[in-house]
């Protein structure tokens, strides 16, 4: 295990330099090129709560928390709390750089998203980079690769994180057996999943707001509490992140980690939100890009840094853990900061955040299958819908250290995939009003 970890760690980190270089050039030409859209806040909560009228329900709203129910998963409690004990708290501070820097590129790829949407047998809209590689740079093939790695990314993988992540916070307050867990898990998940989109978003919508709210108020109290030391945090973030005395020793890891955290994160330059985008009815691709920005900073600048906080006002760098999966973090900080009731409610906030990743994760590898065929294709939904429910099992018992490389690689050929075509088809990208 530890020759193949080993391994995953080499390849995911010389994928990563060139994702990460790539990533932030692409970003400063968007930003140039589209006149620094991404700073126009006001226009993104105007989009969202622009009256629509649908026929099925799927407005830009639910889209929206379809989308931040991908983003803000466990990934947003463990990932950062992960990548802060290993690297320290310089991450943040990149997870915020790679997050404005990237947001046009979410716009980007829910504009192309929109532009070559497409009807499924059901009637329902699917769209995403498979569709604008295909239909766009007449690529069928690569659009193809992009679909299957989706499938293997987000069911085996994000999936897999988030079962694990379930199973280690019940486990780390209580004697369940994991493969319990796995089980009740599966079962909930096969009966939403078996509704279709519309039940799945009408889950996220309901899921994502009151998660997200509660969330907030609780990090909003621990800063209360520990005000006094907010501006050392502050001050140790930056420094950390500055930290250049050792570049390949210090300076380009906390680099790597922020990037990787902040993407992982909010999926900017994945693709994914592109396709939750298109599941909606608007044809509006300037407005479905804006609201799609939007999900960007809630999830970075809410929600992943309401995470750092309440870590880095805990007493974290004490913990001796191996193979964590950063939840064992976050469950000491809540602990630390509101008693053993800080437990339960980060595991209450861990199975609502869980969930809604896996229903988003399920619903991109259901989008990606029917890219291979417009036939009905009921059996193969029907069998995609039961491995996803076996990886849940799985991923409970799995380890987590494995699991995390893992997704990490193929997020990374995600992102080179999407962006190659976002370059590609830079020309038809336009800021509208």
């Amino acid at each position: 295990m530890d020759i193949l970890i080993k391994i995953l760690s080499i390849i995911n980190n010389k994928l990563w330099i060139l994702t990460s270089m790539l990533m932030i050039y692409m970003g400063i030409y968007f930003t140039i090129k589209l006149k620094g859209i991404q700073f126009n806040i006001i226009r993104m909560i105007k989009k969202l709560f622009k009256k629509e009228k649908t026929t099925t329900g799927l407005n830009s709203f639910k889209t929206l928390m379809l989308t931040l129910a991908g983003r803000i998963g466990v990934g947003s409690i463990s990932g950062i709390a992960l990548a802060i004990y290993l690297n320290g708290p310089g991450t943040i501070f990149w997870i915020w750089f790679i997050s404005l820097l990237s947001a046009p590129l979410s716009y980007c790829e829910t504009y192309l998203g929109i532009k070559y949407k497409e009807k499924d047998n059901n009637n329902n809209y699917i769209g995403g980079p498979s569709y604008y590689i295909k239909k766009g740079l007449n690529k069928k093939y690569l659009g193809s690769v992009y679909s299957t790695i989706i499938i293997i990314c987000y069911i085996i993988g994000f999936i897999s994180i988030q079962s694990n992540t379930i199973t280690k916070g019940i486990t780390s307050i209580s004697n369940v057996n994991p493969i319990v867990i796995g089980i009740i898990a599966s079962i909930i998940t096969f009966i939403t999943i078996f509704g279709g989109i519309k039940e799945i978003s009408r889950a996220t919508s309901k899921i994502v707001p009151i998660m997200s709210l509660i969330y907030l108020s609780l990090a909003v109290y621990i800063i209360i509490t520990n005000i006094s030391i907010i501006p050392i945090i502050i001050r140790a973030i930056i420094n950390n992140a500055f930290n250049i005395k050792s570049f390949t020793g210090s300076f380009l890891p906390i680099m790597l980690m922020g990037v990787q955290r902040g993407i992982f994160s909010n999926e900017a330059g994945i693709g994914t939100g592109s396709i939750a985008a298109c599941s909606g009815e608007t044809n509006n691709a300037t407005s479905a890009g804006y609201i799609q920005m939007l999900g960007i900073y809630i999830t970075s600048f809410l929600i992943c840094t309401s995470t750092s906080i309440i870590v880095l006002t805990s007493n974290y760098k004490i913990l001796d853990i191996s193979d964590p999966n950063g939840i064992e973090i976050a469950t000491e900080a809540f602990k630390y900061h509101l008693g053993n009731g800080g437990n339960i409610l980060l595991i209450i906030l861990i199975l609502l955040f869980a969930f809604s990743t896996i229903l988003s994760g399920y619903y991109y590898g259901e989008s990606s299958l029917k890219y291979f065929s417009k036939k009905d294709n009921k059996l193969s939904i029907t069998l995609l819908k039961i491995f996803t429910c076996i990886i849940i099992l799985i991923g409970s018992i799995f380890s987590s250290t494995v699991m995390w490389k893992f997704t990490d690689i193929f997020i990374s050929i995600l992102a080179l995939i999407n962006i190659y075509a976002i370059i590609k088809l830079r020309r038809k990208i336009k800021k509208e009003n």
